[in-house]
């Protein structure tokens, strides 16, 4: 029977994983091994996904995927038992620390005898990051889904008298070699050589998180645990004998609550003691006991390297043997270039024949089965039965995921989280722009005329002000954005879109990079570390930056509230949907034609609800923003000096004596009484519109505009919307930053920007922004150039500027289409 028959609330153990490559590898590390019991839960409103339960915590797969998982039925209320499980001639023994080995040597590291450096290691939401924040006093970001760090992190701290210089590595399920965070977190450790090794373990999946413990123990670095979420553990009323364990593994373990900082003092205590033990007496190394068919072979592998010289892998001689048995690539590229190379694979080869042979399945799956029976039978010994079961989460994804419900609470949420930005953004958003025009007021009164007045009132506040004033609306988009990621619904929003995603030949976890986007695509982008399939991995990076990040947010509230304001919401839905729809068709477009390669299976951890800290968000919230006022006195304060230099800027002296003769002429008028003062004040006003017209045709920026005019106009776009435009591309924000100095007119008129755009007008006398206008003039904006910074963060990830190269290209290209098919089409029908 297959995994994917099984109907929902029926229990069954598993018989064979079934499949190859990255998706066998995947499942097996989580937990799906012979003889594991697994419990159907729900399914995807869509009917796909499925959500399983196992090994205390659940995990969705798609039924293409769970029908490469063999079962057999459970009876009900009916507990697995040993005689239950099939058998198993392989089956380890518990370790035995009287015959523990001396630790493999590392060289010591030459530095400050108090400085330690720690490498926090654990599984994707185990709460490493949450660790790392109490202890550092650092503000990175902690969500309740796999794959918020998606970089290390670094922090500092001192304890008693010691410098701890801490490392958050990106979670991992296991040291493999199918994902990026795998590798990552492997070649850190074995070239890095951190003092110490805290091993995050959530304590309420202690029995999956324990799996990736074990493989940190063959690589013989000084380690403690870290049993984090034990309150959780507590409240189900589970007895864990954490210290007969510890005995066991001769591994410290201490009990925290990462969110609450507790056992954070105890943790660090346990790291000095571990590094100054370490330092006299090496602490002696337990081994993972395979069984004799596997250990027989490390043996004969050891055998083979005893007269190789391994010291330029990094790695203990034991786990180059186990991982050249497992078939492990990057390992076995590693020793490519050792003398007796083509024995060693022969002889590797041979030994996995015989594996095979023996235990009826391939080495990996052996050597996975054997560190899960290994664990298995040191918490039979340790670890009580659940006594107390929440159904907190069953509860809510019974509403959340819901097949009819789960995607219009989704749309509402969204919508919900759009409304908010946008209307109660605004209260704040007047108070910050009266603000800044009293500011652009003070010193228009109080400084003499000429170029830094100008520089100040229209280069600076101007520019920089017109950008600020849309800070309330960032704040308000990042708080519904970490809520939804701290809460644990993030995960729910990718399980219930996979079916979508997976049209469009991605998967879920696409729809986790898609959203963060939302916010900034930079870290958008860093996010799709998470996907271990390149293909899908390139093709998610290239659609990120359709996703209307928080920067280009104030060019659509600005535009929006100037034209659009009794359905502002609605408009702001259509962008995002617009970019939704263009990042969609890209997807198509990209598999269809460049990424052909068969997709990566669906396989993500659903975390349990939590209730979000009000202490989490509001950091969330404060480094974003932080993030945008940084870029205030930055990019966009450079951006906004340059714009304002190049429409100052040249000064023609002459033609401003003939438009202050025209305005002498006037007073002159005024003081025959020719003309009255209604009249003069409409006169002179004329006058310095015309000045101003033309100071800025003829001005460096004037003259910029000119020269692109001719490609943008048949968009509708004269030259200062083309010159707005090209600004954005460091930075979407300085497309306001830029209308601000040039729309600004007169220097005494204190008219806000979105009235300045509503009236402004040819020389004919018709409008420069009609509707159709502003339409292209948005969707130009929510396609075009990705900022620098996500070019810069596309080359990195794709280790290639031509993929960089092409998201510019392509994304500019579409844009003018775009912007072209509407203001064309829309001519004719109108």
């Amino acid at each position: 029977m297959r995994l994917s028959e099984l109907q929902t609330g029926q229990r069954a153990y598993i018989t064979k994983i079934n499949g190859s490559g990255a998706f066998r590898k995947r499942i097996l590390e989580m937990g799906f091994v012979r003889g594991q019991e697994v419990k159907s839960i729900l399914n995807a409103p869509l009917k796909d996904p499925i959500k399983y339960g196992i090994m205390d915590y659940e995990v969705s797969l798609r039924r293409s995927e769970a029908v490469l998982v063999e079962i057999s039925y459970l009876k009900e209320d009916t507990l697995r038992s040993e005689s239950d499980l099939p058998e198993d001639d392989n089956k380890p023994p518990l370790p035995d620390v009287s015959h523990a080995t001396p630790r493999h040597a590392v060289p010591l590291r030459k530095t400050d005898p108090k400085t330690i450096h720690v490498a926090l290691v654990g599984n994707p939401n185990a709460g490493k990051t949450s660790i790392f924040n109490l202890a550092s006093g650092s503000h990175e970001h902690v969500g309740n889904y796999g794959g918020v760090t998606v970089d290390l992190k670094e922090g500092t701290l001192k304890h008693k008298g010691y410098t701890f210089r801490l490392i958050d590595l990106p979670g991992t399920y296991s040291l493999s070699a199918y994902s990026p965070e795998e590798l990552y977190v492997r070649k850190y450790i074995f070239e890095e050589k951190p003092d110490v090794i805290i091993n995050v373990v959530s304590a309420s999946a202690v029995e999956r998180n324990l799996y990736l413990t074990t493989e940190l123990i063959e690589l013989e670095t000084p380690m403690v645990v870290a049993l984090n979420m034990f309150d959780e553990l507590e409240k189900s009323g589970r007895k864990f004998d954490y210290k007969k364990l510890s005995a066991m593994l001769n591994v410290p373990m201490i009990p925290t609550v990462g969110t609450k900082g507790v056992g954070i003092p105890q943790l660090l205590e346990a790291v000095i003691d571990l590094h100054q033990s370490e330092k006299n007496v090496p602490r002696e190394s337990v081994k993972v006991p395979y069984g004799r068919v596997l250990e027989k072979s490390i043996g004969v592998m050891e055998r083979e390297l005893q007269e190789v010289d391994l010291e330029q892998l990094h790695m203990p001689k034991r786990y180059t043997c186990v991982k050249l048995l497992e078939g492990d690539k990057d390992v076995e590229q590693a020793i490519a270039d050792l003398p007796k190379y083509a024995g060693i694979v022969s002889r590797r080869d041979k030994e996995r024949s015989y594996i095979e042979k023996l235990l009826k399945e391939d080495p990996e799956s052996a050597f996975t089965n054997a560190r899960y029976g290994f664990i298995a039978g040191a918490l039979k010994e340790t670890l009580g039965a659940r006594i107390h079961f929440s159904l907190t989460t069953t509860k809510l994804d019974a509403i959340f995921a819901h097949k009819y419900l789960g995607l219009p609470l989704f749309f509402l949420f969204l919508w919900i989280t759009f409304e908010a930005t946008f209307r109660l953004g605004q209260y704040p958003m007047d108070w910050i722009e009266w603000l800044v025009a009293q500011l652009g007021n003070l010193l228009r009164n109080g400084m003499a005329d000429g170029p830094l007045k100008d520089l100040l009132v229209d280069g600076i506040i101007g520019g920089v002000g017109s950008v600020i004033v849309f800070l309330p609306n960032i704040i308000i988009l990042y708080a519904f954005i970490s809520f939804m990621e701290d809460s644990g619904y993030m995960a729910r929003a990718a399980f219930i879109m996979d079916k979508l995603m997976h049209a469009i030949g991605l998967h879920g976890k696409s729809f986790i990079p898609m959203i963060m986007g939302f916010g900034c695509n930079v870290p958008a982008i860093m996010a799709t570390r998470t996907i271990e399939s390149r293909n899908s991995r390139m093709i998610t990076m290239l659609i990120v930056p359709f996703m209307s990040c928080s920067a280009r947010l104030p060019v659509y509230i600005l535009f929006v509230s100037a034209f659009f304001p009794r359905n502002g919401s609605f408009i702001l839905l259509g962008l995002y949907a617009a970019g939704i729809l263009v990042a969609v068709l890209t997807a198509l477009l990209l598999r269809k034609k460049i990424f052909t390669e068969e997709d990566t299976p669906f396989v993500m951890e659903l975390p349990p609800y939590r209730k979000p800290t009000f202490k989490s968000v509001i950091i969330h919230m404060w480094d974003r923003s932080k993030h945008y006022l940084q870029k205030m006195g930055g990019p966009i304060l450079i951006a906004s000096v340059i714009i304002w230099f190049l429409g100052y800027f040249p000064q023609n002296e002459n033609r401003d004596k003939a438009f202050d003769q025209q305005i002498e002429q006037i007073e002159s008028r005024v003081a025959q009484g020719q003309i009255d003062e209604g009249e003069r004040e409409s006169l002179v006003s004329d006058i310095e519109y015309v000045r101003n017209m033309e100071h800025q045709e003829n001005s460096y920026i004037g003259k910029i505009g000119k020269a692109i005019e001719p490609v943008m106009r048949p968009l509708g776009f004269d030259w200062k919307i083309s010159v707005s435009l090209l600004s954005g591309m460091a930075a979407k924000e300085i497309v306001i930053s830029t209308m601000g100095v040039l729309y600004t007119g007169d220097s005494e008129n204190q008219e806000s920007l979105q009235t300045r755009l509503s009236s402004e007008r040819y020389a004919d006398g018709s409008p420069v922004f009609t509707p159709l206008v502003v339409a292209g003039f948005l969707l130009f904006v929510l396609i075009y150039f990705p900022c620098i910074a996500t070019v810069v963060a596309i080359k990195e990830e794709a280790h290639s500027w031509k993929w960089a190269l092409f998201s510019v290209l392509y994304s500019t290209g579409l844009a003018w289409l775009v912007a072209f098919a509407v203001f064309q089409i829309g001519q004719f029908f109108m």
